[in-house]
């Protein structure tokens, strides 16, 4: 028999091994502005958006001070955070641009518009927002038409000063 998971299941929080957890603490939270929610000494942390109890655990039991895995290898490919406005994709592009944070792409996904980067340890982050699921591309017989075009970043950061 098949089963299909509760349509109201969502990932709750991921949780990174890191080289260094003041450097995580620099890109998670001093440059996204997640805020800290509980600390277990020098090894762990555990950040919010909003007051939740944690979206993002960092830790180094395993890491500290260790290497980034190759690109070729298997794991995670990147965390996605999204921001409930456009504005606040915009926002957060432009916090990256002027702490000349690199940016390794930027693409529209018909469904989402998204930035795309590496955390100190090489994690791939993906920050992106969701378009109305009305603006949604599907195609005539009804079947979701994602695709990987260009983001018009300067588009993108005009949502600043509206």
């Amino acid at each position: 028999m098949s089963y299909k998971i509760p349509d109201q299941t969502h990932i709750g929080h991921v949780h990174l091994k890191v080289s260094d957890i003041n450097k995580a603490l620099a890109f998670y939270k001093d440059l996204l502005g997640f805020e800290i929610m509980a600390r277990y000494g020098e090894s762990a942390v555990f950040i919010s958006a909003g007051g939740y109890h944690h979206h993002i655990g960092l830790n180094t039991w395993y890491s500290k001070n260790g290497p980034q895995p190759a690109s070729n290898a298997v794991g995670l490919f990147h965390t996605a955070i999204v921001y409930p406005t456009r504005k606040d994709l915009a926002i957060a592009l432009q916090r990256l641009i002027d702490a000349k944070y690199p940016i390794t792409g930027a693409s529209d996904h018909g469904v989402s518009e998204a930035i795309y980067l590496n955390d100190p340890d090489g994690n791939g982050v993906e920050l992106y927002w969701d378009r109305p699921k009305e603006l949604w591309p599907f195609d005539a017989a009804g079947n979701l038409q994602m695709f990987t075009e260009r983001l018009d970043l300067e588009d993108l950061l005009a949502q600043i000063n509206t």
